[in-house]
């Protein structure tokens, strides 16, 4: 979080908006690439080192960004190919560890798990925009990247010493084997329905929410003369709401008004309180309204997450992820656009609001979603392997045998 918050804010003062959008198009189609590519080698190796190995890439690049703005060398080109390895650590990070979870605890404590998990994360995202803007006003630029890349350092050297529980998979594999893998996780997905509409409402949303909870928010801080500390408690402000709405939150919802329900209305109140985030003319009332879009965010998510999950098939489940995200980059690719070009005829705010409106009406069409209704009122236990029970035609490639996985 510490390097999310300052990249940005760096971009913003060399470059501008215009600077931004460029890096945002640009690291977005890269994710299109790298992610389905790479995704296979999350479901045939171990989970753990491919996590070490990106956290230690990453490190490099904050280092590298550390160095670059200590000596006021900001060329836009150099940023972009950095973002450029950034991506392809991330590929290899984001995928495993969404999905190691569901191998290291059973079905039954997968919810518990993963609400750990998001509350930990969310812990992180608070703590970490508080750091660096505190490092921003004090230290400036170059010393926050400094700072980045030395937790970034600690994040790998933890992680490295955990046990190491997943699976194992098969290592001699050759070109033809990895295409079908590739293949069989973009199949699965387009052929299981409430797959294939959960994905392309996620797309639709995302191309309106991913600047809204991104470039568009260091543009508001600066439209509004704040310095860069604001610029960290908004963050943070983000970040607590997904705190406070990974601790109990979503689970006080669920029993008050069911998980279809929850998926749904969190999603469209996300939007709202995004529209709100636009339409603020002080920092008071951003940080407020960006805690309830983490809020609504983490209720919106966590339902969704553990039951994705488990319907998944194991052996699936990087592959299908990975998908997922490529379609996400596809949107964070025609976000920015049609932010950059909305922010040459209207005001900041103006954009703002209209992106969140847009995120809460398209929000919405998860109603539509076939068998949606039915999948969120299954239990844990009974949504386990669903994907595979009801649509078993989608997962009949690239079943890794049970005499080559080993513990």
């Amino acid at each position: 979080m510490v390097g999310y918050i300052t990249l940005p804010w760096w971009i913003v003062h060399q470059g501008g908006a215009h600077h931004l959008a460029i890096y945002g198009v640009s690291i977005a189609i890269t994710t299109i690439f790298a992610m389905p590519l790479l995704s296979p080698l999350g479901d045939r190796y171990a989970k753990r080192p491919q996590i070490v190995w990106g956290i230690c890439a990453l490190m490099v690049v904050a280092f590298t960004l550390a160095t670059l703005a200590s000596l006021s060398d900001y060329r836009l080109t150099l940023i972009i190919c950095i973002g450029v390895v950034t991506v392809i650590a991330k590929a290899f990070i984001d995928p495993a560890s969404s999905t190691i979870s569901a191998e290291l605890v059973p079905a039954n404590r997968l919810a518990e798990a993963l609400r750990l998990r998001k509350s930990t994360q969310a812990a992180g995202r608070a703590l970490g925009p508080a750091l660096a803007g505190a490092a921003l006003a004090l230290g400036g630029i170059a010393a926050t990247f400094w700072m980045n890349g030395i937790l970034l350092g600690v994040a790998a050297y933890v992680t490295l010493h955990l046990p190491s529980q997943s699976q194992l998979r098969e290592h001699h594999r050759g070109l033809a084997r990895w295409w079908e893998d590739l293949r069989a996780g973009l199949h699965a997905k387009w052929i299981v329905p409430l797959e294939r509409g959960w994905t392309l409402v996620n797309f639709l949303v995302w191309i309106f929410q991913g600047p809204a909870v991104g470039m568009l928010i260091p543009l508001k801080v600066q439209s509004l003369g704040l310095s860069g500390l604001w610029l960290g408690s908004c963050e943070a402000a983000l970040s607590a709401g997904l705190l406070l709405g990974s601790f109990r939150g979503s689970d006080a919802l669920v029993r008050w008004f069911g998980r279809f329900n929850v998926r749904v209305g969190a999603a469209m109140c996300e939007g709202l309180a995004l529209a709100a985030s636009g339409w603020a003319h002080s920092p008071i009332v951003l940080m407020l309204t960006l805690a309830c879009v983490g809020f609504a965010n983490a209720s919106m998510g966590l339902v969704g997450a553990t039951h994705r999950s488990l319907a998944i098939p194991q052996n699936f489940r990087v592959r299908i992820l990975a998908a997922s995200m490529m379609t996400t980059q596809i949107a964070g690719i025609l976000g920015p656009m049609i932010a950059g070009a909305a922010l040459t005829h209207w005001a900041v705010g103006q954009v703002y609001t209209c992106f969140g409106l847009a995120t809460c009406l398209l929000a919405f069409g998860f109603v539509l979603i076939p068998r949606s209704r039915e999948f969120f009122a299954l239990n844990h236990d009974q949504v386990k392997d669903w994907f595979r029970q009801e649509y078993p035609d989608a997962f009949k490639a690239s079943v890794v045998p049970e005499s080559r996985q080993t513990t």
